[in-house]
């Protein structure tokens, strides 16, 4: 007898078909009822399911796309202020206020910073004087290029950096993170983007508790210009940010795939891999190509930029990831999971740590393996919390303690800075700045050496010292830096105090 004959035959077919294979006439879903007529989707499926296709591509091009309209917002609040070249900069001379939306910004170090425009400029030069801080440039989708002072080649000597365009086609084949080398006579630390625009981030530190000398270090000692103009550069101008209310935030509105495509049509195709080219595409934004979606896709993005915006926020304000939280039981999380500055997930056998990346962008900037690498008494190390003892948002009408512990362990100092939740930039209080900082304010001390920070709209009695103003109606989040951290940081036998509620 025939090994078919002997099978209990599907209806239809000559033999008994897998069941797992199959689709059924009727399948419900979250999407509603679909239906098939012999595994063929009806028009109402159809376009249930074509709906949604471009729901779910229009929230990964939002995840996906944030380091891309980051780095545009941040470009285009430098052109309001003004710096609409490579020889102007920001510098924030008064430290960096709440008045300008910057995502999680610190009130601690001078900020300068600029924009690199190498299609228009070509090969560009970025001199920094000795005894800068920590300084980045980042491409324009936020990846790491070189690092500058402490933490860079120039070991906080200074030096002159070369910055060379994606389509640069000389001798010049330098790694991420660049390396030295001879060029026209003089010694450059020597990078290569993949994009045109490119972000120039320098950090001063105080002295004395003041921004002073860090000012007239990058404005005396700060230059960029192109390689081909060495011989007699621009002057810089320098534009000061304290004090000034500015933008520099991407959209979370329709508006963000406005932002995208700028950036896909400016810069080289080769700037993106194949996925990401392909993601952006699915839904309009390809080089060359207007963006110019219909009415149906109009509202389909605009619902999917509220859901991608609400799953940014969840990953954010509750981090559901692993090795997310420093401690057990605690509220006190990483900005950089998974310690590699590449957002690689277990040294890249799992692939890119896509949530741990949006998690990052969409509160902060600056992307440096000196944020993620074990630096004992160099650098700085971040800790954020969106919640209390309790596990409950921080709101600006209670009042709240966090203990910092004695023996802080940095070799510079230790700040506290809160945040509003909605800009993720600095609270906007009647405080000029919304922390506190162990060497600049003059915070009282516990009898064992600790010190206890307050968080309410009024002061505590007798605590004005250690208070922090909130906004009564408005949530809040922290960050605790650590500058120079040590040892004990590292191992965990340092921790911080949970903000605790107090009334």
């Amino acid at each position: 007898m025939n090994v078919a004959d002997a099978q209990e035959k599907t209806p239809g077919y000559n033999y008994e078909i897998p069941k797992e294979i199959m689709t059924p006439d009727k399948v419900e879903t979250r999407l509603g009822t679909l239906r098939f007529f012999d595994g063929m989707p009806d028009e109402d499926t159809v376009s249930k399911v074509y709906d949604n296709l471009d729901i779910l591509r229009g929230v990964e091009t939002f995840l996906n796309g944030i380091p891309a309209t980051s780095i545009e917002a941040l470009r285009r609040g430098h052109v309001d202020m003004g710096v609409e070249a490579s020889n102007k900069a920001i510098i924030f001379d008064k430290l960096l206020d709440s008045a300008p939306l910057f995502l999680t910004g610190n009130t601690d170090t001078v900020y300068c910073s600029t924009f690199l425009d190498l299609k228009k400029d070509g090969p560009t030069v970025v001199e920094i004087p000795p005894g800068s801080g920590p300084g980045t440039v980042n491409d324009a989708y936020f990846r790491f290029v070189t690092d500058m002072g402490i933490p860079g080649p120039d070991k906080g000597k200074g030096g002159k950096y070369l910055i060379l365009p994606p389509d640069y086609s000389g001798d010049l084949d330098p790694p991420v993170g660049g390396e030295a080398a001879e060029v026209e006579g003089e010694t450059y630390f020597v990078s290569k983007s993949t994009s045109y625009v490119n972000w120039l981030i320098l950090r001063g530190f105080l002295v004395d508790g003041k921004p002073d000398a860090a000012t007239r270090m990058f404005e005396g000692g700060v230059k960029v210009y192109p390689l081909s103009q060495k011989d007699n550069p621009p002057e810089m101008t320098f534009v000061s940010g304290s004090r000034k209310f500015f933008n520099t935030i991407h959209a979370n509105s329709f508006e963000f795939y406005e932002e995208l495509h700028t950036v896909i049509e400016r810069e080289p195709v080769s700037m993106l891999d194949p996925e990401l080219r392909g993601l952006f595409a699915s839904v309009g934004i390809e080089k060359g190509k207007p963006f110019a979606p219909d009415a149906r896709m109009q509202k389909l993005l605009t619902e999917a930029v509220v859901i991608g915006n609400a799953t940014a926020r969840a990953l954010v304000f509750r981090p559901r990831m692993q090795d997310v939280y420093y401690y057990p039981d605690s509220a006190w999380a990483t900005a950089f999971v998974g310690g590699s500055y590449q957002w690689l997930r277990d040294e890249g056998r799992g692939g890119r740590y896509l949530d741990a990346r949006t998690l990052f962008f969409y509160q902060a900037t600056v992307n440096t393996p000196a944020m993620v690498l074990k630096m004992v008494g160099r650098g700085s190390q971040y800790a954020y919390a969106t919640r209390d003892g309790n596990g409950d948002y921080l709101d600006g009408s209670k009042t709240y303690k966090l203990t910092i512990p004695a023996d802080v362990p940095v070799k510079d100092f230790w700040s506290v800075v809160i945040y509003d939740p909605q800009t993720r930039s600095e609270l906007q209080t009647g405080q000029t700045f919304p922390s506190k900082n162990n060497k600049r304010d003059n915070l009282a001390l516990n009898a064992d050496g600790s010190v206890d920070l307050y968080f309410a709209p009024e002061a505590p009695e007798g605590k004005e010292s250690n208070w922090i103003q909130t906004v009564d109606g408005k949530g809040w989040y922290t960050l605790l830096r650590l500058y120079g951290p040590l040892q004990p940081w590292f191992d965990k036998t340092w921790r911080p105090g949970e903000v605790e509620l107090v009334e």
